[in-house]
């Protein structure tokens, strides 16, 4: 069973940075798409970021693009979105997700195969 660890998540003012890490247990993130997910209280859940396997190529939401940043480290087997200038709307739980596939869509449509626990990030001043 593939696990996935959030961390990094905490509370911040409007401006600052953040960090997220994925990490996976038992299991290689190598071979799969990665991407994170969001979900603000009374909202629905929004695919914020994917990275693919083979070219790294990425797929940003609207809301963040030009903010964050996701990467990959293949020999920490781990993920990271770094937020910057976050936004009170950025407030919510935020979970990683392993694809099916290698790759990620042009839509930001994932088809997430594992979940994280999540990790909350709250920007309020």
């Amino acid at each position: 069973q593939v696990q996935l660890v959030e961390s990094g998540g905490g509370l911040v003012q409007p401006g600052e940075s953040l960090r997220l890490s994925c990490a996976a247990s038992r299991a290689t993130l190598s071979m799969y798409a990665i991407g994170w997910f969001r979900q603000a209280p009374g909202k629905e859940r929004e695919a914020v970021a994917c990275i693919s396997s083979s070219d790294r190529s990425t797929f940003y939401a609207d809301s963040v693009k030009g903010r964050f940043f996701i990467t990959r480290d293949e020999t920490q087997n781990t993920v990271y979105l770094r937020m910057t200038s976050l936004k009170p709307e950025d407030t919510a739980i935020y979970y990683c997700v392993r694809d099916r596939r290698y790759y990620c869509s042009g839509s930001g449509v994932m088809e997430a195969e594992y979940w994280g626990q999540g990790t909350q990030v709250t920007v309020s001043s």
